[in-house]
């Protein structure tokens, strides 16, 4: 006799991408609040190497980056497996990471796109980040820019307030 397939679980994941100072972070946050799902800080599964390196000064490579995105794909796998709705706030700029993180339908991307001069001047402002803004432009070569059948694309110069309300109007259910 077969076994019934493994149940479904209703759990959704949102990953918030882009460079840094793109708002990920606060539009992750937001969003979390608004839907009532838990959220996650992608920067918090970097290994301490990646984050002394990234404070020196020093692009990330993609082998820095797997240990970085093992850690993002076990903990999002644990939350469809837990049914726990989750917004994970992440640069994921290239298609290979978020490839990787894909798990299956459940996973959706949230880009925001935000020019070189928008971003360096947040960047700017902000305090106690240790991301430099020397490390912008190397984010910029980097990114690979989603498609839009592959992501909900918002301009990340809109306010919060209306970055919210559109993606959660565009969220994929």
């Amino acid at each position: 006799m077969s076994q019934p397939p493994p149940q479904q679980h209703s759990a959704q994941i949102l990953i918030v991408m882009g460079v840094s100072g793109s708002g990920k972070t606060t539009i992750g946050k937001a969003l979390a609040l608004t839907l009532g799902w838990s959220y996650m800080e992608g920067d918090q599964f970097h290994p301490q190497a990646n984050v002394e390196k990234m404070s020196q000064g020093v692009p990330l490579t993609d082998e820095d980056r797997a240990i970085w995105l093992d850690r993002l794909r076990s903990e999002i796998e644990n939350c469809l497996e837990e049914g726990i709705p989750a917004v994970l706030a992440c640069s994921a700029l290239k298609n290979s990471y978020r490839k990787r993180l894909q798990i299956d339908h459940r996973v959706q991307f949230v880009f925001l796109n935000l020019p070189f001069e928008s971003a360096r001047g947040r960047m700017s402002k902000r305090e106690g980040h240790f991301m430099p803004v020397s490390l912008l432009e190397s984010q910029f070569e980097t990114l690979q820019e989603p498609e839009s059948g592959d992501a909900i694309i918002v301009d990340a110069q809109q306010s919060p307030d209306q970055i919210v309300k559109d993606v959660v109007a565009r969220i994929r259910t």
